[in-house]
């Protein structure tokens, strides 16, 4: 009886102790992807991005907590709010910088821009600018993986604002019908582009948006990284098995306006500053680490390592050149 009891105990530190460092993790990946798009926010407000540009910060906890869901050869897609999901995948700061400057070592040569980077490297298959393409895109990812007998799923993410799209529902019934290996996650952050939810979707819960296809959903805190992880790898789990399609609706919040021409003035200010004060994700991850015993000096150390790579990203993508102006009519067509 005394040993079971020991055992239990050692079993609970051990979850314990890799909860903490799954979140130290997470905080690492959240504060990377947070500092890097308040510096890509600096450099569009200088003129050194050009073009649209859509800000991830405080929605970090999304990708962050899918993204440690998945396993190498899992592929990932999204749509024009793309930046923070690179940086999960594993795409590297300088690159992500130099495509949004328009530079040659930029990911896609500096001709892509914002919207539309891709790794084939990374299992990353965009950044799309059509409103809901990506569903579509998604689910003939995991088509292909099907029919090829991989063992592979799609995490394919689109806003609330896309979720009512038709091609969603085309693909919902596709992906259910064939049972293809495709995880769907709703960025629910609130607001379209200047519209609430509330005022856009007469279904006021997302989560159950695949229910007529018979695709389970689930609502989770997308504001908790560790809440996110969780869920997302039971949805992972089911998936993988073969149970065809998962739905999350994660509910989240973009502190900035829909892109970096949008004044949002569609919401008060009193009311982004109540979520940022109270359910800010990496603030939340930072106080269980600070009460789970990890030290002060160990994450400013984090910290400091962060800043030292964004700096080096965005000296790194000013000093890239340009793209040749004969670089226009490459990459334009595929030969089949």
């Amino acid at each position: 009886m005394a040993q079971a009891v020991e055992n239990k105990k050692r079993n609970k530190e051990k979850d314990l102790q890799l909860d903490t460092d799954r979140l130290l993790y997470a905080y690492r990946e959240m504060l990377l992807i947070r500092r890097f798009e308040e510096r890509a926010g600096q450099l569009y407000g200088m003129g050194l991005i050009g073009g649209f540009c859509h800000l991830y910060i405080g929605q970090e906890a999304v990708v962050v907590g899918v993204q440690m869901a998945l396993q190498p050869g899992d592929q990932v897609i999204t749509s024009y709010r793309d930046h923070g999901h690179m940086l999960a995948s594993g795409m590297h700061p300088r690159g992500v910088m130099a495509e949004l400057t328009g530079r040659r070592d930029g990911y896609s040569k500096g001709k892509g821009g914002s919207m539309h980077m891709f790794s084939r490297e990374k299992n990353f298959f965009g950044g799309h600018g059509i409103v809901g393409a990506q569903v579509s895109i998604g689910t003939g990812i995991a088509f292909a993986n099907k029919y090829r007998g991989s063992n592979a799923i799609c995490a394919t993410y689109f806003g609330e604002g896309a979720a009512n799209q038709g091609q969603v529902y085309e693909s919902f019934n596709l992906a259910a019908l064939f049972k293809l290996p495709v995880l769907y996650i709703i960025e629910n952050n609130r607001y379209g582009m200047g519209t609430s939810v509330d005022r856009a979707s007469a279904s006021k819960d997302l989560s159950q948006n695949g229910a007529p296809w018979g695709i389970p959903g689930r609502k989770v805190d997308g504001m908790d990284v560790l809440a996110v992880y969780q869920a997302a790898k039971q949805a992972v789990d089911y998936v993988r098995a073969g149970n065809g399609p998962h739905l999350l609706e994660m509910q989240t919040y973009r502190y900035r306006g829909h892109s970096m021409s949008d004044p949002a003035k569609y919401r008060t200010r009193e009311e982004v500053q109540k979520m940022r004060a109270e359910h800010d994700p990496i603030d939340h991850a930072r106080a269980a680490l600070i009460q789970a015993g990890v030290s002060e000096d160990k994450l400013k150390a984090i910290e400091d390592e962060i800043r030292q790579i964004i700096q080096d990203a965005a000296e790194f993508a000013q000093k890239s050149p340009e793209p040749d102006p004969a670089e226009l009519w490459t990459d334009v067509l595929a030969e089949g």
